[in-house]
């Protein structure tokens, strides 16, 4: 029989600490909420290597009493709650008491705090769960937190975390929520010793978004404000036009703390519903204020979801809020940023790290990192071996069998259900094996009688009318071109001039950065251009002529919503598929010669009858199914 055994407290402190600290974002998350809490008006965040090997939060809060300091490190030691009933109003963002106990369990830690009416401070380390050093040090107001070697004592959990480059961007991502969600609070993020971003905090939301996203995004913002029945809103609505492929850019905080939730999110998107096409998601950060009464925060470990007390009600008023403002929208004017508007010169000093300065070696690092920075080799290929998963193709470049988040089919924007309409005739597919008509040999027989809807056109042949979709057919062409041309690495590149400009947030950085080498391949020239900006100096040739911003959005969005898998060849193939977005679309009107010169393109392809995503190119109805109609054969 089995003999039940007491754990050690060691042992019940790194299982304690599993539940709390899963990767070097959760440390960044579990100590600037603590300083948050800790009244900070400044914050500095700064990881190494994604974290993993250093972690540093300061800020100028009200720091730990010298007494209160070892007792911070036990477990269910808190100052945000002292009753189970106090869960039902909780406004502070920490409150589990776990934090720090958990934290010190698997990495080596460092605090150096000070409050305001002490003369100096005190620098506690420990390491693993044990104490190993308590000093009176002279130290600035406020609290510096360092967390050395993340799981250095649990090396299996060290091995289940991703590259560092991947941790930094959640970290990362996690930071541009922070600063979204306090304005008032100036905050600086450092990554591998560059000034990744760094807020102001004078309160002011769109300057905030402006740091972030950048000039593109801020000129198309709407300021959004409302306030009924217990429930307030602030923030920005982004316009129609600036929508994405996913669900990435819907931030929203509740109560000052950044959650998911899907009434929230579905009563946004119910009101740009009049406003975007399938499968786009709309841009917006805002602010609900509501009672503690009206939710429950206390459902997920991590604090990432809440639950609704009126959800259903409160889905009516913001739904019906946001599209109220969008429909007000055209007597707002477009404002953009004038050059007075641009990033203030002057930022409010942040607290820099206490221990840093005494080392003098800060602005040496950073020279350093820049050089390095320059001449980094790019991490290597994902392994081979696995298939690149099939991810949204419905999104990019269209798939009618796809399904999307919400669980509906989703159809392409040039596929029309047969619900919608009146089936006149049910055509048949054109037969690669019976049919002659994609021959030069038949190219002096076939007549283009015309284009009709300015989409499809008409060819007569022998005794069948073909009908061509324009879109599906360029489509194909400069697919097959494509992947060809980087088959043979042929790849032709046209120079953009001005280059595009592009501002990204951590996970798109990320995505960059990780995927240049096969960006290039393709024919994407990519430069750093300072801060969270990159341009594009150059695309394919093939798809020149396509909004290049639009078109490398989509790419990274694709990206991000699922990370390609798979060998070079086949993430490169993926890459390719985008050649549709240049494509021309329906609703262009072609001339005789363009119509002759797609057909003449067609003739080379291997299989010209169904597009890069398996839709019919070309379809035909014969002469007889058409007398049959006209009651010439009964």
């Amino acid at each position: 029989m089995p003999v039940i055994h007491l754990l050690s407290q060691n042992t019940i402190d790194k299982i304690a600490a599993g539940e709390v600290v899963e990767r070097p974002l959760s440390v960044v998350k579990e100590l600037t909420e603590n300083a948050i809490d800790a009244g900070a008006a400044a914050i500095t965040v700064e990881i190494k290597d994604g974290g993993i090997s250093l972690i540093r939060v300061t800020d100028n809060g009200c720091g730990i009493e010298k007494e209160q300091v070892r007792k911070a490190f036990l477990r269910h030691a808190t100052s945000k709650i002292t009753s189970i009933e106090d869960l039902d109003y909780v406004k502070s963002l920490g409150f589990r008491g776990e934090a720090l106990s958990s934290i010190a369990a698997v990495a080596q830690v460092e605090v150096i705090t000070k409050i305001k009416e002490d003369l100096t401070g005190v620098r506690f380390q420990i390491a693993g769960g044990c104490e190993e050093e308590l000093e009176e040090v002279g130290a600035p107001d406020g609290t510096t937190f360092l967390v050395h070697n993340l799981f250095f004592n649990t090396p299996v959990r060290k091995k289940f975390l991703k590259q560092p480059q991947t941790e930094g961007s959640y970290v990362a991502d996690m930071m541009e929520h922070l600063a979204l969600s306090r304005p008032d609070i100036a905050i600086k993020f450092i990554q591998n010793g560059q000034i990744k971003f760094h807020t102001s905090g004078n309160g002011n939301l769109k300057e905030v978004i402006y740091r972030i996203y950048g000039k593109d995004v801020t000129g198309a913002l709407l300021p959004f404000t409302y306030e009924d029945n217990g429930l307030s809103i602030s923030g920005f609505l982004g316009k129609p036009e600036l929508n994405r492929s996913n669900r990435n850019f819907e931030t929203y905080f509740v109560n000052g703390r950044y959650v998911r939730n899907d009434i929230l999110t579905k009563a946004v998107e119910e009101g740009y519903k009049a406003y975007l096409m399938q499968h786009k998601f709309p841009f917006f950060v805002l602010h609900f204020t509501m009672a503690p009464d009206m939710l429950d925060v206390n459902v997920h470990p991590a604090k990432m979801e809440i639950r609704l007390i009126r959800g259903s009600e409160l889905y009516e008023q913001i739904s019906k809020a946001v599209a109220v403002k969008l429909g007000e929208r055209e007597l707002i004017p477009d404002i953009k940023l004038t050059e007075e508007e641009k990033e203030p010169k002057q930022v409010p000093k942040t607290p820099e790290p206490f221990e840093i300065r005494r080392s003098a070696m800060v602005m040496e690092e950073r020279g350093e990192y820049r050089t390095a920075a320059a001449t980094k080799e790019l991490p290597r290929e994902p392994k081979a071996g696995e298939l690149l998963q099939k991810v949204v193709q419905n999104r990019v470049i269209g798939n009618e069998n796809a399904v999307d988040i919400a669980g509906n089919e989703g159809i392409h924007a040039n596929v029309i259900k047969a619900k919608d309409h009146i089936l006149v005739e049910k055509p048949s597919q054109l037969n690669l094996f019976e049919e002659k008509f994609l021959t030069r040999e038949a190219k002096n027989e076939y007549r283009i009688l015309g284009q009709i809807f300015d989409t499809y056109w008409l060819v007569a042949f022998k005794d069948k009318l073909f009908i061509v979709d324009q879109h599906a057919a360029h489509e194909k062409v400069k697919y097959e071109r494509l992947v060809k041309e980087l088959e043979e690495k042929k790849i032709s590149s046209q120079m953009l001039n001005p280059p595009v400009i592009l501002t990204l947030s951590g996970r798109e950085e990320t995505l960059v950065f990780e995927y240049r080498s096969y960006f290039k391949e393709l024919g994407f020239e990519i430069e750093d251009f300072g801060g969270s900006s990159v341009a594009v100096r150059s695309m394919p040739v093939d798809l020149y002529g396509c909004d290049e911003k639009e078109l490398f959005t989509d790419i990274l969005d694709e990206l991000s919503e699922n990370e390609a898998k798979g060998t070079p060849a086949v993430i490169l193939h993926k890459l390719a598929s985008m050649a549709c977005k240049s494509a021309v679309k329906g609703n262009n009107k072609l001339d005789q010669k363009e119509m002759e010169t797609l057909l003449e393109e067609l003739f080379t392809l291997d299989n010209p009858y169904h597009c890069p995503h398996g839709r019919p190119t070309i379809i035909s109805m014969s002469k007889y199914e058409i007398e049959k109609k006209f009651k010439r054969i009964i």
